[in-house]
């Protein structure tokens, strides 16, 4: 098994074998837009589930719980407060997290005491803690200025290192797919966003940026000298790149992968704690969907943006040529005026000014014939000046 996954990395890396993850970019393309609009409205109708520290509210932690019973807790909180809805997270195996719309004082008092007397703790085990609206909506405003300035200042970096900004545009695009994927699973399945969560968001951009810009490196090393050959075009050396990299990528996804998949599990299933599902779950999608585009979707795209350039173009057009055996079609060329073509008089100028070749008289007839010197009769003429050439001094 081993052995013939080395002989399929091998057959990848030396050209001999080929995935068309460029010449079926249409196809993933619209795979992607199908999924990212299927789930974007399941998403869109679930509506998100922000955490209190984005809405601002009270919450309760009980410790040294016999029965971590949620229904206790939620029966508690609709008795003493009607029209609130709690959010109820079992930490652990003893530990209950109970959270709650802004309360003042005295509710969050009496609340912390039916809280302890439901559970059969003392009133010490019940801690209360509460998050104002202004603090949450200045924690949001951070977040996503620190998003807006890490992305800028990546495509501003991948612009200088690439030396070509079409290639960090594409990078950006499938780093966008990306977020919009894990935010439309997170949506779907219910979990909570805090800001384990913006963690796991963020680690996601580095993770999926770094995949593209192992691709995109590739590529450029491909691509060096790609107008000097006419054996494979600009298209084709990026499927060639996303080739030899497939391997390396999954490998490292796979190793990514298997911790992450792991803490999810345990922290969804086992302790039940709040922070790791939320920071896991973001982590493990994002990783996936960075594999998924920087393979199938950056190249694509890359392709896409730079296929118009007029070199390479016209490169794709003499490598099609050659292998059809047929030479490609000729560029047009501009002739540029100099000053010694504007100098130079026309042909018919230099006609018109010398005098015609006259018959040679009877004795230089006869002394051509005899080898007797030759009499010259008319003055010698200056040598005409070929049309063009460079006058003498002249390179």
């Amino acid at each position: 098994m081993t052995s013939a996954l080395s002989a399929f990395g091998n057959s990848l890396h030396d050209g001999t074998r080929t995935l068309p993850f460029v010449r079926r970019r249409r196809t993933f393309y619209l795979i992607s837009i199908i999924v990212l609009l299927v789930l974007g409205t399941i998403g869109a109708l679930r509506g998100p589930s922000l955490g209190i520290e984005f809405t601002g509210g009270s919450e309760f932690q009980i410790s040294g719980v016999q029965d971590a019973d949620q229904t206790i807790a939620r029966d508690v909180v609709r008795e003493r407060v009607p029209t609130n809805e709690p959010k109820i997270t079992v930490l652990g195996q003893d530990t209950l997290r109970v959270q709650t719309e802004q309360l003042d004082s005295a509710q969050t008092n009496a609340l912390a005491q039916e809280l302890a007397s439901g559970y059969g703790v003392d009133t010490s085990a019940v801690s209360t803690s509460f998050v104002g609206p202004v603090w949450s909506g200045d924690i949001t405003q951070k977040m996503l200025r620190g998003v807006v300035v890490f992305l800028v200042l990546v495509a501003l970096t991948m612009a200088l290192y690439f030396r070509n900004l079409k290639a960090s545009l594409a990078a950006m695009l499938a780093l966008l797919h990306d977020m919009v994927f894990t935010i439309a699973v997170y949506l779907v399945v219910g979990f909570e966003i805090t800001p384990a969560t913006v963690i796991g968001f963020l680690t996601i951009l580095g993770y999926s940026l770094y995949d593209t810009i192992v691709v995109f490196d590739k590529v450029r090393e491909n691509t060096e000298g790609l107008l000097d050959q006419e054996r494979l075009t600009f298209a084709e050396q990026v499927e060639r790149a996303a080739n030899q990299t497939l391997v390396r990528s999954i490998n490292t996804s796979v190793v990514a992968l298997l911790p992450v998949g792991s803490i999810l599990a345990i922290g969804a299933f086992v302790l039940g704690a709040g922070t790791l599902k939320d920071i896991s779950l973001a982590l493990f999608v994002g990783m996936i969907a960075g594999t998924y585009s920087s393979i199938l979707l950056a190249p694509g795209i890359l392709v896409d943006l730079r296929r118009g350039e007029p070199l390479i173009a016209a490169h794709a057009r003499r490598v099609l040529a050659a292998r059809d055996g047929r030479d490609p079609e000729p560029e047009p060329v501009v002739h540029e005026t100099t000053d010694d073509d504007a100098d130079a008089p026309d042909s018919a100028e230099l006609d018109d000014d010398e005098p015609e070749d006259e018959a040679p008289t009877p004795a230089e007839s006869t002394a051509h014939r005899t080898g007797a010197p030759r009499t010259r009769t008319q003055p010698r003429r200056t040598p005409r000046r070929r049309r063009n050439a460079p006058r003498r001094g002249q390179p």
